[in-house]
């Protein structure tokens, strides 16, 4: 199925975000005048080694457990050996099937070079998160050049490379910060505002318009990129961004307490266990979101499916109140605060949503978790942590094991239908 995409506007007089070793980062105006039609080439990938970037990060850490369970051999990449100790006892049962490697510095040109040799597809997921990077520098350029980084290594080296799948963030398409209004998100829409922001403002805009701009023109670097070499007919790859917001649910990376959890992890344990937020802010603020679980099948999804080659696509569930996940952790739990009892979520309004239609139409197999399953998850992995007294009684736990014996056999299904087609279909 064929899309458009907006393709960045360059203007060489720009000087932000140039600094002293000859590295810049292009000022995109994002101007809706220009597209590039973008046709998915590659074939689908069902087997042989992938690289995953960033492997002992949260979103990281679940793609590669979903590779290994789907059969792929994995090898990812940690900044340094004193961070791979945990991974690899996560992974010692799949013995060789799992290699870790460290990259130091993921923006020196050429860090990726070995890594992406012998590999059929990568998953890009390393990206700084910083809340008190005070030069927008510090997020923008490891972001930039780390994805284009991986996408040099595998223009030069990644000789057997047929698809590269990037994290993107909500952050990349919802501007914040603006005037209420009701919006409906797409593919097609890109955060500029954030742009605007760190540009006009430079240290003094706001850590979150600094974080939304590093993660827009990481994405709008790779389209750029994909697109100048394809012109030049110098690729043997696609490739994919998805696009999630707000990621919940468990996790399996090293966590030595709560500050260390992504940030919407980090808010769940403020607001639902610890009940720091207001009743005002329960019943109206939150957004959108996905599981964690569900976002790591997606970007296994995408290197299997050949029609998502060239494709933006957001992956989400849906909106969600804090207060609805509130009350989905007190089904489960009688110890969590009861937060604001007078909420109806039937009457509750959601200004901003998520078309996510093109993405069920590349995706048919992903389905998504309740907000129910995913809060399990987290309480789950808030008392394994030990940062939370026991929560969970007996009868919940029991339950929780039997959906998840239920959730692998869909997976297990799903993986023998896709082999399935696969070779009746050899040429997708």
């Amino acid at each position: 199925m064929e899309t458009f995409l907006r393709i960045i506007q360059c203007n060489s007089s720009s000087a932000f975000w140039n600094d002293e070793s000859d590295w810049q980062v292009r000022r995109s105006r994002l101007d809706s005048s220009t597209y590039s039609l973008i046709t998915p080439t590659m074939p689908a990938v069902t087997s042989g080694k992938v690289l995953v970037t960033g492997a002992n990060g949260y979103v990281a850490i679940w793609i590669i457990k979903t590779l290994l369970e789907k059969g792929y051999s994995v090898w990812g990449t940690i900044r340094s050996d004193s961070k791979a100790a945990h991974v690899r006892s996560l992974f010692a049962s799949y013995g060789d099937k799992f290699e870790l490697v460290a990259v130091n510095d993921f923006t020196k040109e050429g860090a990726f070079d070995e890594v992406v040799k012998g590999v059929v597809a990568i998953e890009h997921t390393a990206s700084p998160v910083s809340w008190s990077a005070k030069d927008p520098n510090e997020l923008i350029k490891p972001a930039v050049e780390g994805t284009l980084g991986v996408l040099q290594s595998a223009l030069r080296h990644g000789t057997q490379v047929k698809r590269v799948v990037i994290t993107s963030s909500g952050a990349a398409v919802q501007e914040f910060g603006v005037a209420p209004e009701r919006r409906v998100y797409s593919e097609a829409d890109w955060n500029r505002k954030s742009i605007r922001e760190v540009e006009t403002k430079g240290e003094g805009a706001d850590q979150l318009e600094k974080y939304c701009a590093s993660k827009t023109l990481a994405e709008l670097a790779a389209w750029e990129f994909f697109e100048e070499q394809k012109k030049k007919g110098y690729l043997s790859f696609d490739i994919v961004t998805l696009v999630p917001p707000y990621v919940f649910g468990p996790w399996l990376q090293e966590v030595k307490d709560p500050s260390a959890l992504n940030m919407p992890n980090n808010f769940f344990y403020d607001n639902v266990i610890q009940g720091k937020a207001s009743n005002e802010s329960l019943a109206n603020d939150g957004g959108q979101l996905v599981d964690v679980r569900d976002l790591a099948l997606a970007h296994v999804l995408s290197i299997e499916n050949a029609e998502a080659g060239g494709k933006r696509l957001l992956i989400s569930a849906g909106n969600f109140k804090w207060q609805d996940i509130v009350n989905a952790a007190r089904r489960y739990s009688a110890k969590i605060p009861a937060g604001n009892v007078s909420y109806n979520p039937e009457s509750a309004e959601h200004l901003i949503t998520l078309d996510t239609s093109s993405t069920e139409k590349v995706l048919p197999e992903l389905h998504y978790r309740s907000i129910e399953d995913t809060t399990l998850g987290m309480l789950e992995s808030l008392e394994k942590s030990g940062e939370s007294e026991e929560l969970l009684s007996f009868n919940v736990r029991v339950l929780a094991k039997l959906n998840r014996i239920i959730i692998m056999c869909q997976l297990w299904t799903e993986c023998h239908h896709f082999n399935a087609r696969a070779s009746l279909h050899p040429d997708r």
